[in-house]
This record gives C-alpha cells, structure tokens and sequence, in this order.
C-alpha cells in the first residue's frame, strides 16, 4: 500500500476511524527523514490494513504545531482513534514491524479504560 499525504483538513478523519493509523512526520531536508522513507515505504507494502501516512512538517506547519511535534521525523501510531504510540527518531525495519505487531496486539478495551481513568483523574 502506497502512503497517504496528510493535511489539516484530512488528518482528524483519517485518524479518528478504526484499525491502525501510523502517521510520518517528515520534512524534505531532513536526512533522517530521507534515509527512513524507503524503510517505511518497504513496511507499507507488508501490510495493506493499516494506514501508512505522511505530514510534511513544512507544508502543514499549523497541524504540526498542533501536534507539538519538536523533533522529526517523529511516528505516531493511532488505533481506533488513540494514540497508542509516539517517537522521535527513525526506526530500522524490523523494530517497526515490533511496534505495529505490538500495536495490534494490545487490547483496546484495556486502553480505552485506562484513558477514561486518566481523564477522569485530570478533570
């Protein structure tokens, strides 16, 4: 599966939906970000259920901002709508494939739970 480009105006409705978003944030003069993309693009092609995108830092300063990004790239992983994952750096290939293995294998109940309590708890 190709990655899709995200926006201001698509990057809410493309997380907010069920199953596994993995989101790139990445600009075009950074090294790391280069030297990551054929990583992710390779991890992509391997599994066509989960959403692979990409936030240019550049052309969507205002949603990166928003999204307190400081470092790039940096990923993000959103399962049914939550952020179950965020990290600053570029992976090798085989410890993204861990982290979207572990990604689907957490149980989403769990998850939800513990994030009501934690709301609850800074209400």
């Amino acid at each position: 599966m190709s990655t899709v480009e995200l926006t201001q105006d698509s990057f809410e409705s493309t997380i907010a939906g069920d199953g596994i978003v993995i989101v790139d944030w990445w600009a075009s003069w950074c090294g790391p970000c280069m030297a990551f993309a054929p990583v992710y693009e390779s991890v992509s092609s391997r599994h066509p259920d989960i959403v692979f995108a990409k936030v240019d830092t550049e052309a969507e300063m205002d949603l990166s901002a928003a999204a307190q990004i400081q470092s790039i790239p940096t990923l993000m992983i959103f399962r049914d709508g939550i952020l179950v994952f965020r990290q600053s750096g570029a992976l090798p290939e085989d410890a993204l494939e861990d982290i979207l293995g572990q990604a689907r294998g957490l149980d989403m109940d769990q998850v939800r739970a513990a994030v009501a309590e934690a709301e609850a708890a800074n209400a």
